[in-house]
């Protein structure tokens, strides 16, 4: 039978175990709050980066279909041009070169047209601006997946910890935990920055 003295260290180390158990209860807490914002906040980014991918490929499209327009016109006024030099009745010519001068005027539209934002050149800067959303929509999404996982592996050891007792477990836990952090705030303010460095350290 256990004494008065036994007993006492007994109720400690339960007190103590009891107290250690609700810190790493709390820590599971925070990173399963961790990990439902780093799952919400990629969602949303691969969400975006597939509807930026959509407009850029329906962009260039559109681009490929103008520039097929804008050769087949430039084809046809270049070779008016050549039938304009043998044409001899005054009116029949004066309206050749009005339909060269029409087409070549529709040519240099649909090379640029500001006004509707819709010419080769607008649509090239317009298509490059959704490839660039796409990737830098991805590369946040990219981060967020990273941080879950370290936010999933953390409540694993943190979930083990309170099993087996051994504290480095928890330590290890939140430890991954600001590992998910760092990635999660990398994802929304800087996604390219790891990218970034391991290109320069390439160099």
């Amino acid at each position: 039978m256990a004494g008065p003295h036994e007993e006492l260290e007994h109720a400690e180390h339960v007190e103590h175990a009891g107290h250690s158990n609700k810190k790493i209860a709390l820590l599971i807490a925070v990173l399963a709050l961790g990990l439902a914002i780093s799952e919400t906040l990629g969602k949303s980014a691969q969400i975006d980066g597939l509807n930026e991918n959509i407009k850029a490929s329906d962009t260039w499209a559109f681009f490929q279909a103008k520039t097929i327009r804008q050769t087949t016109l430039r084809t046809a006024a270049q070779a008016l041009e050549l039938q304009l030099a043998v044409i001899e009745d005054e009116p029949q010519k004066t309206a050749t070169a009005k339909q060269i001068a029409d087409w070549q005027k529709t040519v240099a539209r649909y090379e640029s047209e500001p006004e509707t934002d819709d010419g080769r050149k607008e649509l090239t800067r317009r298509a490059q601006a959704a490839e660039h959303a796409r990737d830098l929509a991805f590369a946040s999404y990219h981060q967020y997946e990273y941080a879950s996982a370290s936010y999933q592996i953390g409540i694993v050891l943190a979930s083990s910890a309170v099993i087996t007792g051994m504290l480095a477990l928890a330590y290890g836990a939140g430890g991954l935990g600001l590992i998910g952090l760092a990635f999660t705030i990398l994802g929304t303010f800087a996604p390219n920055a790891l990218h970034l460095l391991s290109a320069g350290g390439g160099h």
